[in-house]
């Protein structure tokens, strides 16, 4: 059984899909390794959900990693396409419908809210934090290379599925979202 460990990367160094070699802070590194912190993320929400909810998540998750992939691959034609699956509009699509669907569940957003309320509503929360800040390191990366861009519409619209979505946990928990005041004077 081969090691998990390789040893190749002990210089501060990884490895890209096609065999190029990148500095771990690299713009691509930094990008898909904040994926991979939005992914795990999502799998702590995922234990706490539903069994459709769950899936949901989990579907969301296997995106993310097809984007992961799509972002390690700087020369896309040196590796198979069948390995490197490329996001698409559907799946923008998709999280759309999810956020419509959810949002006729909801009394219209009046206020700024909080990130909390129920435990899954906070962490789903701290997900979307994450899937910002993976868009904020994809848009970086965007400056320098050639990126699919329905990787940054998909990024950008799930921020909002789980923004919508941690509101839902929220109502259906029976717990109100937590409105932002605005500062307050002592």
């Amino acid at each position: 059984m081969p090691k998990i460990y390789t040893k190749t990367g002990d210089r501060g160094e990884t490895g890209l899909f096609g065999g190029s070699r990148v500095s771990k802070d690299d713009p691509r590194v930094e990008a898909y390794g904040t994926l991979d912190e939005a992914t795990s993320a999502l799998g702590l929400l995922a234990v706490h959900l539903d069994a459709e909810l769950a899936a949901v998540v989990h579907a969301i998750q296997r995106t993310l990693f097809d984007i992961g992939a799509e972002l390690a691959t700087p020369k896309p034609g040196r590796v198979p396409a069948d390995r490197v699956p490329s996001v698409t509009a559907e799946a923008v699509e998709s999280l759309e419908r999810l956020i419509d669907g959810w949002e006729a569940e909801l009394a219209p957003l009046r206020a700024f809210i909080l990130p909390g309320g129920s435990r899954q509503a906070a962490i789903c929360h701290l997900a979307r934090s994450i899937v910002r800040r993976a868009e904020r390191r994809t848009v970086t990366l965007a400056r320098s290379a050639a990126i699919n861009p329905e990787i940054l519409r998909y990024l950008n619209r799930l921020s909002d599925c789980l923004f919508v979505l941690a509101r839902v946990l929220n109502r259906r928990a029976g717990i109100a979202d937590v409105p932002w005041e605005g500062r307050r004077s002592n």
